[in-house]
């Protein structure tokens, strides 16, 4: 497993990194029991992963994750969760109170078996959002990272409300010093966050997690062929840049075995990111998945061309 300095953290975080909240929710959504979580769970331990993001919205995968990683030495490992704030994408309809945040934070202790969050993240901040977060809900993490109970404060964006991260950019320019990390999708069909979002973060040193780098549109052959069939139509790229069946199939060859396995290369293949989550619930896919970042970049001229086709899409899934 390679690792990668978290930013100004100081800490080091495996290149791939684990989220409980991709399309099988842990499991939940592919038939995964306790068993099978605490097997999952124990081969990314195994693998070299050390960092495990959830939130207090993810159904049961909190307490799933702390049952998961119980008897595993605390230190060996981060946790990231969030919280989200009313108004956002992620948040509640209504404005909660000062301490329902606080409550909530107790509550995702608990869940998780611990005494302290590593990294606590507000989810799906949005410009419509972002002035409630920093003056009145940031003070609350402030003060519980002063308690001992957070050791880093963060901060997520979602591609589909948001896909030239508006947000991300203001957050970074406006208040750099708040923002241990970002989290935020970047992947081969959606590079906009290399534009702005990450030269201000290398810069500010913002640790950058990179989540769903790989989903829907590059599993599932039938959605990237819909995809590419709408760029084109579009205009967007030319109808003869790729192949209308099997678009991406030039890039395997070498060490990239499946189109999957080249978009967690590309994933991990900016300066910025620290960390590529995967959300899988197979062991067999996860072992794909890590493998595929052993050594991850792909060929100059391959990468090359998928900024050339690509770096100002912002493809949601």
């Amino acid at each position: 497993m390679i690792y990668r300095t978290l930013g100004r953290t100081g800490q080091k975080v495996s290149l791939l990194s684990y989220g409980t909240g991709g399309p099988s929710g842990f499991g939940a959504r592919t038939g995964v029991d306790r068993s099978g979580r605490r097997r999952l769970i124990q081969r990314m331990l195994d693998l070299g992963v050390n960092l495990f993001d959830t939130a207090e919205g993810y159904g049961n995968s909190e307490e799933w994750l702390g049952d998961a990683l119980q008897g595993t030495s605390r230190d060996s490992y981060l946790i990231a969760t969030k919280w989200g704030p009313p108004g956002g994408e992620r948040g509640r309809e209504e404005e909660d109170t000062f301490t329902s945040l606080a409550d909530s934070f107790e509550r995702s202790l608990r869940r998780l078996r611990t005494d302290y969050i590593d990294i606590m993240q507000f989810h799906g901040v949005s410009m419509a959002t972002y002035g409630a977060v920093v003056d009145r809900y940031y003070p609350i993490l402030k003060a519980l990272q002063e308690q001992g109970k957070i050791r880093f404060i963060g901060a997520t964006f979602l591609l589909r409300a948001e896909p030239r991260h508006e947000t991300a950019v203001h957050a970074l320019r406006t208040d750099p010093g708040l923002w241990d990390t970002i989290m935020l999708k970047y992947g081969f069909l959606n590079q906009w966050a290399a534009k702005e979002v990450f030269p201000l973060a290398i810069e500010q040193g913002v640790g950058v997690l990179n989540m769903a780098a790989v989903r829907i549109s590059l599993t599932r052959p039938q959605r990237t062929r819909e995809v590419v069939a709408q760029w084109k139509e579009d205009g967007l790229i030319a109808p003869d840049d790729l192949p209308d069946d099997g678009p991406f199939d030039w890039l395997l060859g070498g060490d990239v075995d499946s189109v999957i396995s080249a978009g967690y290369k590309f994933g991990a293949d900016h300066p910025a990111v620290s960390t590529v989550i995967t959300g899988t619930s197979s062991i067999e896919h996860l072992e794909a998945n890590a493998r595929s970042l052993e050594k991850p970049a792909l060929p100059p001229e391959h990468h090359e061309r998928l900024v050339r086709l690509f770096e100002d899409s912002a493809e949601p899934d």
